[in-house]
């Protein structure tokens, strides 16, 4: 199925295409929100919940603005972000117990592993450092723009120039 068939399909809303998105996209956008988002049970939660938004926003993407993986993508990266910055999440962090960490360090030796099975760090550790310091905190860790700044200690539209500069290289490696 190609992807202007599977578009198609979705905004359709042929059923079909639902299983068809989850099984080709799903473990790439696992793996991102897992990043971000250390629990697995919300991480899949998250996932859920991205697929439902595609699903129900199809129209909102855009072919001309850039490819369908990188609309979900960032449909997924957004999802987290929200949860993460949710005022239930932030209680929920407060109130875990100590199994629940032990559990989080069991998962995190295999966290590098679900980011390099959809090959996006092996592109990433061709920019320069800066660049790679920068999308570690924006995109893997889900920093705002502003706490990247704190973060890094330099001005925030410095920041926002180095990401989009940053992102313009990852393009030209991914486009290679």
């Amino acid at each position: 199925m190609t992807q202007e068939q599977l578009l198609k399909m979705i905004a359709d809303k042929d059923e079909r295409a639902y299983s068809h998105m989850y099984n080709m996209y799903s473990k790439s956008l696992f793996a991102v929100i897992c990043n971000m988002i250390k629990d697995r049970e919300e991480a899949e939660d998250i996932l859920q919940e991205t697929f439902v938004k595609i699903w129900k926003n199809i129209s909102s993407y855009n072919e001309s603005k850039g490819r369908f993986y990188t609309w979900i993508l960032n449909v997924a990266r957004n999802t987290a972000i929200d949860k993460l910055r949710s005022k239930g999440f932030n209680n929920n962090k407060k109130n875990l117990s100590s199994d629940n960490f032990v559990h989080l360090l069991e998962d995190g030796s295999k966290m590098n592993s679900r980011i390099d099975a959809i090959g996006l760090r092996e592109f990433v550790k061709k920019l320069k450092p800066k660049c790679i310091e920068i999308i570690n905190l924006l995109f893997f860790k889900g920093y705002t723009q502003q706490e990247a700044s704190d973060e890094l200690g330099i001005p925030l539209g410095t920041v926002k120039t180095q990401n989009r500069n940053c992102i313009n290289d990852l393009r030209n490696y991914l486009q290679v």
